[in-house]
């Protein structure tokens, strides 16, 4: 099919991601969107786990991936990446468990290896940029699978539980959600005070 591309297929499969959910996708009724039989998309990818691992690589490189900005402290690059990765997790339904369950690959292994090197510059070594940003990734995708799983489930059951006989759960949550931007941003500022302690000599 003229115009039938990786990257086509990719864009469409977040738009129908977006429509039917991650059980709803699959490689045949993404053929049937675009007007296809499915071994017309056996050119360009050849399972739904090879779809997957693309439409993953769009989601993260979409979040603006890269080294620091010219005298950016890492501490404000690492939560401006953390804020923009969880904002691209969350456009797309089901998006943190698209990348969760991805291999990576492409363009957002490019960018990871520019920022790693960045943060070896900015004195880390080379482990300790890895498992910053591994542990900054899982906590980001942790939470987004959360937010999107308790979104799902209220949506689906219209109710809140019972927590009268929980009252100091009752009185915390008072003052927020469990989830959320504020729960977000206290991890978050957990873990780059954690690692500038990691890193003081």
């Amino acid at each position: 099919m003229k115009g039938l591309t990786r990257d086509v297929l990719i864009e469409a499969g977040l738009k129908l991601l977006d429509e039917v959910g991650l059980e709803g996708l699959t490689v045949r009724r993404l053929a049937a969107e675009l007007g296809v039989q499915s071994p017309a998309l056996y050119w360009h990818i050849r399972t739904k786990q090879e779809l997957l691992d693309g439409m993953a690589n769009a989601i993260i490189v979409r979040a603006g991936m890269g080294p620091p900005l010219p005298g950016e402290p890492w501490q404000e690059w690492l939560a401006r990446r953390a804020r923009s990765y969880r904002a691209s997790l969350l456009a797309s339904r089901d998006g943190a468990r698209v990348v969760s369950g991805a291999v990576r690959g492409g363009d957002s292994v490019r960018h990871f290896e520019q920022e790693l090197a960045a943060m070896v510059e900015r004195g880390f070594t080379p482990v300790q940029a890895l498992r910053t940003i591994t542990a900054l990734s899982h906590y980001i995708n942790g939470h987004v699978l959360q937010e999107q799983a308790v979104a799902s489930t209220m949506a689906e059951r219209g109710e809140r539980p019972d927590l009268s006989e929980l009252p100091t759960l009752a009185a915390a949550l008072r003052s927020g959600s469990p989830i959320g931007d504020e729960v977000f941003e206290y991890g978050l500022a957990t873990l780059i005070k954690g690692t500038e302690s990691v890193l003081r000599p």
